[in-house]
């Protein structure tokens, strides 16, 4: 039994030395094999190596990705906190920024959609941007069209009124619920509707799309947090929590 503890050792001290440190290549045949034998009996005797390694993997991904992120939000700062047509609310003079890039057909969305007006209402110290980014379909495009029509012709107030009706509609969207919500609050639906389909529309889109594809956002809702990226709905007090250790 002298290969077992010598190949367990061996298996130990790669674990713990650079990869060019164990050179295989040194070996002859029958010693690889015997290692690697030796190797497959420790892992099966001792599976949690296995997934406390993985657990390590994920742990420097992540860091690697949460470091990537802080470079993406800085080289990108003026895009993402100054566009000059993005909807801004909560307090537009609050010591913390959230931006949130959303989609109106998209279910988490709908669900963070109450857990951000619950953070901005209880803070009140918080600036909210938002920025349309349709990636679901017709539907997802057509109901962004019609809010920032809606914001171009009638203002942030509008905007506002409009974009939570949206986001909180059940079923599908048409340019008939649409037009017909736009008149609850009476809105000109006829001056949104043509405007629907303007440059001016098509080049805020077309901004916002190029800024998520530079920060690789592939899905929403995703979220800025002054200078932290954060992928995926958060509930209401995970999210005050990362505002609490912004502020320090």
């Amino acid at each position: 039994m002298f290969f077992r503890p010598l190949a367990a050792a061996s298996f130990a001290m790669a674990l713990a030395l650079p990869a060019q440190a164990l050179d295989l290549s040194q070996m002859t045949d029958e010693e690889r094999q015997i290692f690697r034998e030796e190797v497959r009996a420790y892992l099966m005797d001792n599976p949690q190596v296995i997934m406390d390694a993985v657990q390590v993997l994920e742990q420097r991904q992540a860091a690697a990705q949460a470091q990537a992120d802080l470079s993406l939000v800085s080289d990108n700062a003026e895009d993402i906190f100054n566009d000059g047509f993005s909807f801004v609310g909560g307090n537009p003079d609050g010591d913390i920024t959230l931006v949130e890039f959303l989609d109106y057909r998209c279910g988490f969305c709908k669900r963070a959609h109450g857990e951000v007006a619950k953070l901005l209402e209880t803070d009140g110290n918080i600036r909210l941007i938002v920025k349309e980014f349709p990636i679901l379909g017709e539907q997802s495009l057509l109901a962004s069209r019609f809010t920032i029509a809606t914001k171009q012709i009638a203002g942030s107030e509008a905007y506002k009124n409009i974009s939570d009706a949206v986001m909180e509609m059940s079923g599908e969207v048409s340019i008939r619920t649409l037009r017909r919500m736009a008149s609850t609050f009476g809105l000109d639906a006829e001056a949104i509707e043509a405007h629907m389909e303007s440059e001016a529309v098509t080049d805020e889109i077309r901004r916002t799309r190029a800024l998520a594809q530079r920060l690789q956002i592939t899905g929403t809702p995703t979220f800025v947090l002054q200078d932290e990226l954060v992928r995926g709905f958060l509930p209401f007090d995970e999210m005050q929590a990362l505002v609490d250790e912004k502020r320090g």
